[in-house]
């Protein structure tokens, strides 16, 4: 299983620049005793799930919450697409059983399909990238009309060629008119989504290390979309080079949203010596937002529940003695009365 989601990190396309909007399709046919369909498919508008397919039930599923997405792409050519990735995937299955001599019980085959939008309404890049046991085995780079093509399937010069020659004639004929066609459409139906702009909240966090005897000062930064965000920790003023740092990587969120978190261990004898901060700006959002670690987050809730400590002693002694203050009124007059009645 690690294996297979290995595979799916490889193959997600590089961030689009500023602006652009991309849409791909990953594809997997995996052969073997699995808990995954044999052959699936999902299809992404940036980073936002649209469509994808589940070859165990035979289903297409819209994702996300959309009624109208039926208008968007052309069945016919969608299922075109699908029938040849399916038959391309048994052909590389049986090359790839035989020429490099697999002996492994699963065999993970994966194709990326991937087009571009330019933030000027050109098409950008295309790709149509293939992989096998988490190692891309050839790729073809469509872009101003140009293609690119690398392979390092163990096939003749003559499968490579003939295989070059469909794949570029596939790509600039069908894969390309739909991608963008189908990208253009996804665009005008889910831009409420997509364009949606949130920005993060960011907290600056010390913790003690036992183990150390030091500290680790982590910048998070969380809940902000579109995932494009610097997050800088600073010491003094200077950015932290990144080879001191951890962490750094992009995260999901279960509301769409994204976070990040880079951290730095420091000996108790820096704490004292330099200042910490972080600083966070959403890409896409005019807005940075600076914090500074000003004081060991654990100190001050600690104080807080002495202080609240206090209060509460405080409080029970006034009750207490005011308790005692009026029973002994109580006795006081209850003895007068008492006394004047037997005198």
């Amino acid at each position: 299983m690690g294996q297979i989601l290995l595979l799916f990190v490889f193959l997600l396309p590089t961030a689009a620049p500023k602006g652009s909007h991309s849409l791909w399709m990953l594809a997997t046919y995996i052969k073997g005793q699995t808990p995954f369909p044999e052959f699936s498919y999902v299809v992404m508008l940036n980073d936002v799930s649209v469509l994808s397919y589940n070859g165990d039930t035979n289903s297409l599923i819209a994702g996300g919450n959309t009624k109208a997405d039926d208008d968007v792409f052309n069945l016919n050519a969608l299922s075109f697409i699908h029938d040849h990735i399916q038959s391309s995937f048994k052909d590389r299955w049986t090359l790839a059983t035989i020429h490099l001599n697999k002996t492994d019980s699963v065999f993970t085959l994966q194709q990326l399909v991937a087009c571009e939008l330019q933030d000027d309404g050109k098409p950008g890049q295309m790709i149509l990238r293939n992989a096998f046991g988490g190692f891309t085995t050839d790729q073809l780079l469509f872009v101003d009309k140009k293609f690119a093509y690398q392979g390092t399937f163990n096939v003749s010069a003559h499968v490579l060629h003939v295989r070059h020659d469909y794949n570029k004639y596939l790509c600039e004929k069908l894969l390309q008119p739909f991608c963008f066609q189908t990208l253009k459409g996804y665009l005008v139906k889910r831009r409420n989504q997509i364009n949606r702009k949130v920005k993060p909240k960011v907290r600056l966090i010390q913790k003690a290390n036992s183990d150390s005897g030091g500290f680790r000062v982590s910048c998070l930064a969380t809940g902000f979309y579109p995932r494009h965000i610097n997050l800088t920790l600073l010491r003094d003023g200077q950015p932290v080079s990144d080879h001191e740092l951890t962490g750094g990587d992009l995260l999901p969120n279960g509301d769409g949203t994204y976070q990040m978190r880079k951290s730095l261990e420091i000996r108790a004898e820096e704490r004292q010596k330099h200042k910490y901060s972080c600083s966070a700006k959403l890409l896409q959002i005019d807005n940075k937002l600076d914090i500074d670690l000003d004081f060991d987050p654990e100190e001050p809730f600690s104080s807080l529940l002495i202080v609240l400590y206090l209060a509460l002693v405080f409080i029970a002694g006034v009750i207490i003695y005011k308790c005692r203050k009026r029973r002994a009124v109580i006795v006081y007059l209850l003895s007068k009365y008492i006394k004047n009645i037997t005198s």
